[in-house]
């Protein structure tokens, strides 16, 4: 695979201690190591940010940007994606994981069926990381039937950075479903979002 298509991972910090170290070894042990992982600390309390830093050290390339004032997901990922350098973004919140080969598997799947953006199936665990539930991906969705459920999970999703430059879009400022609405503003700039039936 090509050395220039580094992925820019992109995870908003803020109050979750209890999960984050499990986050980053999920991103330690992927199979394909041509990434960076950018964290934003949203908090303005900074009594876990010595923590946060302290967990990044095994990551080899990492910017660590904290925030004068709590923004919140959207507005956060938004400064991530600013100093993303990778020709791809993946998004993961600060506590779910990934299966070792998410990476690997999903942008080999990219590249070969000439994609911009994709998501996946992904299980839900409880706190003790035990499956309680599964979800399975649309192959493909439209603007139309998006609009009935949010049918994308966040960490799922791996996208061409160009998409954000090239169309200017961002998450909007919203506490919750911001990213349910920056894929409907993908949608209707016509790019295709395609699902793909693999649990990473």
């Amino acid at each position: 695979m090509p050395k220039k298509d580094q992925i820019s991972i992109i995870i908003p910090y803020y109050r979750k201690r209890k999960y984050f170290q499990e986050t980053i070894v999920s991103i330690l042990n992927q199979t394909y190591k041509n990434y960076e992982v950018i964290v934003i600390y949203d908090d303005t309390c900074k009594s876990e940010l010595e923590f946060v830093k302290k967990t990044l050290k095994k990551i080899k390339i990492k910017k660590l940007i904290v925030n004068n004032k709590n923004y919140g997901a959207g507005l956060s990922r938004n400064r991530g994606i600013l100093k993303a350098r990778g020709t791809y973004i993946a998004f993961c919140d600060a506590d779910d994981i990934w299966k070792r080969n998410k990476l690997d598997t999903q942008l080999k799947f990219m590249l070969k069926s000439n994609l911009e953006i994709s998501h996946t199936n992904y299980f839900i665990i409880n706190e003790k990381s035990k499956i309680v539930g599964k979800f399975n991906t649309s192959k493909k969705l439209n603007y139309t039937n998006l609009l009935k459920s949010c049918d994308i999970g966040l960490s799922t999703v791996l996208i061409k950075k160009k998409i954000f430059t090239s169309k200017n879009l961002k998450f909007p400022n919203l506490k919750t479903k911001e990213d349910f609405v920056l894929w409907l503003k993908i949608l209707k700039k016509k790019y295709k979002i395609i699902g793909y039936d693999k649990n990473l």
